[in-house]
């Protein structure tokens, strides 16, 4: 394992499993577990895979390091890190959070006020 998907592992567990963008819960390596859990399709659960996503891009000068990562679901990593400047975490959260409470980010609610559970 590498020193970032040991940092990855690490913060997907302090995070109790969650996006820390998004809040909604991400898998690491049962796909197929997570998406029957949630009843998702595998194309959909691929969206909420864990990754390590740095606070200060690399290109920037961030560092692997533990208090530089979060654990974040691949859509909002790839979301706050397309546009040419990515917004600042703590204004990248506020908008995702905004968006998702109106059903416009990813179309995935598993988590949260409309969380609706078959394990429950």
């Amino acid at each position: 394992m590498t020193k970032l998907q040991k940092i990855r592992q690490n913060q997907v567990k302090a995070q109790a499993g969650c996006c820390y963008y998004c809040e909604q819960p991400m898998w690491l390596e049962n796909v197929t577990r997570f998406a029957k859990k949630y009843r998702l399709s595998a194309k959909r659960a691929a969206f909420l895979r864990a990754t390590a996503e740095h606070l200060i891009a690399r290109s920037e000068g961030g560092k692997d390091r533990e208090a530089n990562i979060v654990a974040a679901c691949h859509y909002c990593n790839w979301q706050r890190h397309r546009a040419q400047t990515a917004l600042e975490p703590a204004e990248f959260m506020k908008r995702v959070r905004i968006r998702l409470a109106h059903g416009r980010w990813h179309g995935l609610q598993l988590r949260g006020p409309s969380f609706n559970s078959a394990e429950s």
